[in-house]
């Protein structure tokens, strides 16, 4: 009887099993990894200033950079602040979506509100569609990209790509000749009349 609750159960749970679901882990409860060829930290400030070639990752978030600044409050890692030419920045927000990568002289993450602020040659895509300009702002909460230039005579403007979706299947509608026949049964007779 035992036997048979516990082989029903674990059926089910292979029944449910994606591997989709597998393939998007929850980020923010992975541990954060990284690599560079110095580390200085502030115990009293709470920040840790990476340097040279500087590697983290968490999940499937990548962050590359010259430097890495990790501001932590309390327990846990708050702001990351990548500085390169260019840092970068990657992430994929959802198993069904594709990677989005951002590139700038200063990238700005606040983990709490998941907003990337990008300065300085700022880039970021996904997918075909593309935004650049001087200064981007993610929120991957809102999902809504907002891209300014840079407001001297000569300065950076903002450029977009984004491309066509791909269209719903529909279907034809059936035009009507003035005899009452489909254009398709039409051509249907037109075939086999020759």
């Amino acid at each position: 009887m035992l036997i048979n609750s516990v082989t029903k159960a674990l059926c089910a749970m292979l029944l449910s099993w994606h591997p989709m679901a597998m393939a998007m882990p929850d980020d923010a409860r992975q541990a954060i990894h990284i690599t560079a060829d110095s580390a200085t930290r502030n115990d009293q400030t709470g920040i840790t200033l990476y340097k040279g070639d500087v590697l983290l990752t968490q999940g499937s978030m990548k962050v590359t950079g010259d430097s890495i600044e990790l501001r932590q409050t309390g327990a846990s890692v708050s702001t990351i602040i990548a500085k390169g030419r260019p840092a970068e920045f990657q992430q994929r927000p959802a198993a069904n979506k594709e990677v989005t990568h951002a590139y700038g002289e200063v990238l700005d993450y606040n983990i709490r509100t998941k907003e990337l602020e990008i300065t300085g040659q700022a880039k970021i895509s996904q997918g075909s569609d593309s935004f650049s300009g001087n200064r981007i702002i993610y929120d991957m909460n809102k999902s809504t990209v907002n891209a300014f230039g840079d407001t001297s005579a000569d300065g950076q403007r903002v450029q977009m790509i984004i491309q066509p979706k791909a269209a719903e299947q529909t279907t034809p509608v059936e035009d009507k000749t003035t005899t009452g026949k489909s254009a398709s049964d039409a051509a249907a007779g037109e075939i086999s009349n020759q």
